[in-house]
This record gives C-alpha cells, sequence and structure tokens, in this order.
C-alpha cells in the first residue's frame, strides 16, 4: 500500500512547495525596525501538510484506477440501487414537498431568502442545460437574458406602473427575443469559437445597460421595484414568503417543461447534435431549426428568473450580471451533471449554501469552496449526478 516511489514523489512535492512558498511563510519584513523575521515553524507546517496532502492525494486517484476497472462487475449492484431509489421515489418527493412548505414558517427571514436565491439559481442553471446540457452549445453569455428579464420589469414597473404578474411573461418573451437574435450570428460556430461570442454578446449587453443612461439609468441602476403581491399589501416578511413560494412553483413548473423537453423529439435532436452535428444533419435534423430553439428556449427561463431576481431585489444595475454571473450558472450545469436535473439541482444548492455555511470560516471559505470543486472534478469529471440514459428493452412477442 505505502509504496517507496510514492513516498519519494510525495517528499519531492513537499519540498518544492517548500520552496515556492519560502519567501512568503517564512521571511517576514518589519519596516519600522528594519528587521527580518525568520519563521522556521511556517516552513515546517507547509512541508508536513503539502507532504500529507500530496500523499492522501496520490492514493486516492490510485484507489479510482482501480474502481474503474471493476465498474463492469458492479452493474449488477447500480441497477439494484437503481431500483431501490425509483421504490422510494414517491415517499421521498413528499417528505421534501412537506420541508419546503414549512420551512418558510420556522427559518428566518435570510435563510428564506438565500433558499429563494438557490431556487432562482435552479431555474438558471435549468435553462443553460437546455443549451449546453442537451444540445452541447458552450454559452458564456447567459447573464445577458437573465439582463434582459430583470430590467424588463425594472423598466416596465418604472415608466408604466405594471406589476410583477404582467412583467413575467414580458420579461421571459424578450429574453426569448434576444435568444432568437443571438442565435442567428452563431449558426456556424462551435467549441471556443462559440464560447468567445456568447461571452462578448454577454460583455456588449452589460456596457450597453451601465453606458446608456437615458434607457437603463446606467450604474446607478433601478431602486423601489415592487415586489409581487396578491392584492393586499404585504410587509417584507409576508413579501419575503410569497416570493419563495412563487420560486418553488417557477422551479416545478421549469423542471416538468425541460423534462418534457429532453424526452420529446426536439430534445433527441439536440442530443444527436450534441454528440456529433455531422452526422445528426446526415440524419436528417435540421441544426439550424434545433439551435435556434435550443438558444430561444434556453433564454425563457433566464428571463423568468431574471424578473424574480429583480422582484426580490427591489434594486438591480449592471453590476449584478457580469460575466462571472454567466461563469457561475455554467458550472452549476457543470458540476452538477450536464443534461441531468437532479444534477443541475444539486449543484445550483451547492453553488449557493456552501458559501453561506462557511461564513464561519470566511477567511479561507473561499479556498475550501475552490479545493471542493477542484477534487470533486477530478474524481466526478461527469458532475455530481450524471446524467443516465433511458434504456428500452423488447420483451418476447413485442415484436411481430
Amino acid at each position: 500500500m505505502f509504496k517507496l516511489s510514492e513516498i519519494k514523489k510525495s517528499l519531492l512535492t513537499s519540498l518544492w512547495f517548500m520552496f515556492l512558498t519560502f519567501p512568503i511563510m517564512v521571511l517576514k519584513v518589519n519596516t519600522i525596525t528594519d528587521t527580518v523575521e525568520w519563521r522556521w515553524n511556517n516552513l515546517a507546517i507547509v512541508g508536513v501538510g503539502s507532504f500529507i496532502l500530496s500523499f492522501v492525494w496520490r492514493w486516492a486517484l490510485d484507489r479510482k484506477e482501480k474502481g474503474g476497472s471493476k465498474k463492469e462487475s458492479s452493474g449488477q449492484l447500480k441497477k439494484m440501487a437503481l431500483a431501490k431509489a425509483i421504490q422510494y421515489k414517491m415517499p421521498t418527493l413528499i417528505v421534501i414537498g412537506i420541508l419546503l412548505i414549512a420551512l418558510p414558517f420556522v427559518a428566518s427571514m435570510y435563510q428564506t431568502s438565500v433558499i429563494t436565491t438557490a431556487l432562482m439559481y435552479i431555474i438558471l442553471g435549468l435553462g443553460l442545460n437546455v443549451v449546453v446540457g442537451l444540445g452541447g452549445l458552450l454559452h458564456l453569455g447567459y447573464a445577458a437574458f437573465y439582463a434582459v428579464g430583470a430590467y424588463t420589469y425594472a423598466l416596465l414597473y418604472f415608466h408604466f406602473g405594471l406589476n410583477f404578474w404582467i412583467a413575467l411573461p414580458i420579461g421571459a418573451l424578450f429574453s426569448a427575443i434576444l435568444g432568437l437574435a443571438i442565435g442567428f450570428p452563431v449558426l456556424r460556430l462551435r467549441g471556443d469559437y462559440l464560447a468567445i461570442v456568447t461571452l462578448a454578446f454577454g460583455e456588449i449587453t452589460r456596457l450597453v445597460l451601465e453606458n446608456w443612461n437615458e434607457f437603463s439609468f446606467g450604474p446607478s441602476g433601478i431602486a423601489n421595484i415592487a415586489r409581487p403581491s396578491i392584492g393586499v399589501k404585504m410587509r417584507l416578511p409576508q413579501a419575503t414568503i410569497l416570493i419563495y413560494f412563487i420560486a418553488i412553483a417557477m422551479v416545478i413548473f421549469t423542471i416538468f417543461v425541460v423534462n418534457r423537453l429532453e424526452n420529446s423529439r426536439l430534445g433527441r435532436a439536440w442530443e444527436a447534435m450534441r454528440e456529433d452535428e455531422i452526422a445528426s444533419q446526415s440524419m436528417g435534423i435540421d441544426l439550424t431549426k434545433a439551435k435556434l430553439l435550443a438558444f430561444t428556449l434556453g433564454a425563457v427561463w433566464a428571463g423568468f428568473a431574471g424578473v424574480l431576481f429583480a422582484a426580490k431585489t427591489t434594486f438591480i444595475n449592471p453590476a449584478s450580471f457580469t460575466v462571472w454571473e454567466s461563469i457561475t450558472v455554467l458550472c452549476v450545469v457543470v458540476i452538477g451533471g450536464m443534461g441531468s436535473i437532479p444534477g443541475v439541482i444539486v449543484g445550483a444548492l451547492l453553488f449557493t449554501l456552501l458559501p453561506e455555511f462557511l461564513r464561519g470560516v470566511s477567511e479561507y471559505r473561499m479556498l475550501v469552496f475552490g479545493i471542493t470543486l477542484v477534487i470533486m472534478m477530478i474524481f466526478r469529471p461527469g458532475g455530481m449526478i450524471q446524467k443516465t440514459r433511458n434504456v428500452y428493452k423488447f420483451k418476447d412477442g413485442d415484436i411481430k
């Protein structure tokens, strides 16, 4: 188990780390007294820590390789586990539903707001999953559609006094139109070129919102946006609970529609296009129609989430829709599992709730978060919950 060669490699790794971190961890210059402090204990901690981490890392990689060679023998166990999961699916969903309904009445307003943000990222992740996970189109400008939905509600309320319920479908419609507009110029692009163009599109949208003061009020943004209501005046706690339940309803609706799209003829066309565009086109799939529908339908959910975001925060400005927002949503899809609806849900919860749980170690929480993501991507490259293909088997007598 403990091979001498592995110990030597870990020892060399620790020496290399000690050399690299020597100026930072050991030397400390006191500019007041013009003296140099030598902190040799820090060097020892770096050496021992890097040796242990390197050794554990190599051991984990070795276990992963050995586990990969035994995948075929564990197929029956996976089938049994899947059968059990299906058996307890309905009771699990009932328990989750009861917990979600009770949560805003037992949790604080802050916790309810955090969960609402997580639900919004689920909507965004499922929308981008249509484009990236199903269609295989690398999209780095998704925050632009998110911004369109938010600014649609903000401007309609500011200029015309339209409420949340009217602005919700309008925001989705405008985002869909923008998705259709970006779909045409990128029809012939794929891979890195598509990513660069969509990234530029997202930044162009943000810069337009930031500099067109007469239209979007520039960097100052739009404040005092009305929260949704149901005919009666609501205080902040009641409005927070209402937004929470609206987010839950939108998540359920999104899951239903995306699942139906995935199992439809269009969804099969997207998956074929993702695997091989040339082969899918030779089989009669209209790539132009498939790509335009992927961009359009994916943008719809960003528009819904944008309207909900504007109603939740009551203030928006271009700084809320930077490229990092697009990257975060893309990470939700990739880390959760491309093409997998449960995976996207788990990924969204991870990206929104884990940083909040790590606030107790605020100085190191992003470091812990980053290390967790790196480890997860190495040992689970397909995502936390990988997409499983449906297998249809014919019984004797089904084919005549």
